[in-house]
C-alpha cells in the first residue's frame, strides 16, 4: 500500500498508463510505416525507366539495429529490443516490397529459423530441396534472397555451400548466427527406439550424448532435421533429432531436450542475393583465392593481410576444379571491399593468385 492507495488502485493506475503508452506506440509504428511507403514512392519516382528499384538495404537495416542496441537503456535486453525493431522493419518493408526468400528446407529446419531471424516474419519463405536449388532460385529471380548454412562451431564447414560459389554470380549480402539446440523427438512417451533419424551434421553434434544414451541404436542420416521428424512421425520404433519447431510441425514429443554435446553449439548462415551491399560501418568480406600447390602458396595469400593489419575471421581450403592437388582458399576478413585499406590487399592477391573472386561484403551479424 502506498499513500493510502489500495493494491487495486495502484494496479489500475499502472494499467491505464500501459494503455496510454500502447496507444502512442501504435501511432508511432503506423507513422513509421507511412514513412516506409513514402520512401518507396520517392525511389520509384526517381528511378530510370525500366530500372529495378531496390527497397531492401541490408546495410541500412544493420545500422538501424545497431543504433537501437546502442541507445537501449533497459530493462529489456539489447537483443530483445533489436528483435522487436526487426519485426517492425519487416512489416514496414512488406508495404514497400514483399520479399521472397528461399531457404534450405523443408519447413521446420534451422535454416528457416535463420531466415525468419534475419528478415522477420513478414517475408514469404519457401523451402528448397538442396543448397544448389536455393542458389538457382535466387539466380533466376524467382526469389529475392536465399539463406544457406555455411559452418557450424562443432562440425565445421558446409562444403556444398562453398562449392556453390565456384560457378555462381551471386553475392553474399548478410550473415546470421543461430544457437542450435537439438532435441530427441518421439511419437509418444515410453515408446521403443530402434533407429534415430537426423541430418549428418546433427548426428555429429550429438555424438557423445548418443553414445552414452543409445549406444546400440541405428543412426540414419537424412537430408534435413525436418525430414527426420517427418520420418519419425510415420515410422514405428523411430525417433528424430530436430528442433522444437519440427516437433510442433509433425506432432512429436520432446523426450530429451538440448542433447547437443556443446552448449555453445552455433551455426552460421549466409544471405545470398544478386546485388552488392554498401558499407554499413562494421562489415566482413568473403573472397575465393586459387593458388598452385607450391612452397609458400598459403604465405603469399596471407602476407598482404598481415602487412595491412587486417584481421581474418575464417580461412578454409577446398580442392580446386582445374587440376589435381590445386587448392582454393575461402577467406573471410574484417572490412568492406570499398574500404580504403582493403583495395591494396585485393590488388596484391590478384597479382599472386591463379584465380580471385570477390564473394561479397556485408554487415557483420547484429543479432
Amino acid at each position: 500500500m502506498s499513500d493510502g492507495q489500495t493494491e487495486a488502485q495502484e494496479l489500475d493506475a499502472l494499467r491505464q498508463q500501459i494503455d496510454s503508452l500502447d496507444q502512442q506506440i501504435q501511432q508511432l509504428i503506423n507513422q513509421r510505416a507511412k514513412c516506409a511507403q513514402d520512401v518507396a514512392e520517392v525511389k520509384q519516382r526517381y528511378a530510370e525507366p525500366g530500372q529495378h528499384v531496390t527497397f531492401y538495404r541490408p546495410e541500412r537495416e544493420a545500422q538501424v539495429l545497431r543504433k537501437v542496441m546502442a541507445r537501449n537503456t533497459g530493462p529489456l535486453a539489447d537483443e530483445s529490443m533489436a528483435r522487436l525493431f526487426r519485426e517492425i522493419m519487416s512489416q514496414c518493408l512488406a508495404l514497400e516490397e514483399p520479399l521472397q526468400v528461399a531457404y534450405l528446407g523443408p519447413e521446420g529446419t534451422f535454416t528457416q529459423q535463420a531466415a525468419v531471424k534475419h528478415f522477420g516474419h513478414a517475408v514469404q519463405c519457401r523451402g528448397e530441396v538442396s543448397i544448389a536449388d536455393v542458389f538457382r532460385e535466387v539466380e533466376s529471380g524467382a526469389a529475392n534472397y536465399g539463406v544457406v548454412p555455411v559452418e557450424n562451431s562443432t562440425e565445421g564447414v558446409v562444403t556444398h555451400t562453398h562449392d556453390s560459389f565456384f560457378d555462381s554470380s551471386l553475392k553474399i549480402c548478410g550473415e546470421v548466427t543461430l544457437r542450435i539446440h537439438h532435441h530427441l523427438l518421439i511419437k509418444q512417451p515410453g515408446q521403443t527406439i530402434r533407429r534415430i533419424y537426423s541430418h549428418a551434421q546433427s548426428l555429429g553434434q550429438c555424438r557423445l550424448w548418443l553414445d552414452q544414451h543409445f549406444p546400440g541404436v541405428e543412426r540414419v542420416a537424412v537430408s534435413s532435421n525436418a525430414e527426420a521428424a517427418r520420418l519419425a512421425s510415420q515410422t514405428a520404433d523411430s525417433a528424430a533429432i530436430a528442433s522444437e519447431a519440427a516437433a510442433e510441425l509433425y506432432e512429436l514429443v520432446v523426450q530429451s531436450a538440448n542433447i547437443e554435446d556443446r552448449p555453445d553449439n552455433t551455426t552460421r548462415f549466409l544471405i545470398i542475393g544478386r546485388e552488392e551491399t554498401e558499407p554499413a560501418g562494421d562489415d566482413k568480406t568473403s573472397i575465393l583465392v586459387a593458388n598452385r600447390n607450391q612452397p609458400g602458396a598459403l604465405y603469399q595469400v596471407l602476407e598482404p593481410f598481415h602487412n595491412a593489419g587486417i584481421s581474418l575471421t575464417r580461412i578454409e581450403t577446398r580442392p580446386a576444379r582445374n587440376g589435381t592437388w590445386n587448392y582454393v582458399f575461402f577467406i573471410d576478413f574484417e572490412g568492406h571491399i570499398k574500404d580504403q585499406q582493403i583495395a591494396p590487399v585485393m590488388e596484391a592477391l590478384r597479382n599472386v593468385a591463379l584465380d580471385f573472386k570477390w564473394l561479397g561484403s556485408y554487415p557483420r551479424a547484429v543479432l
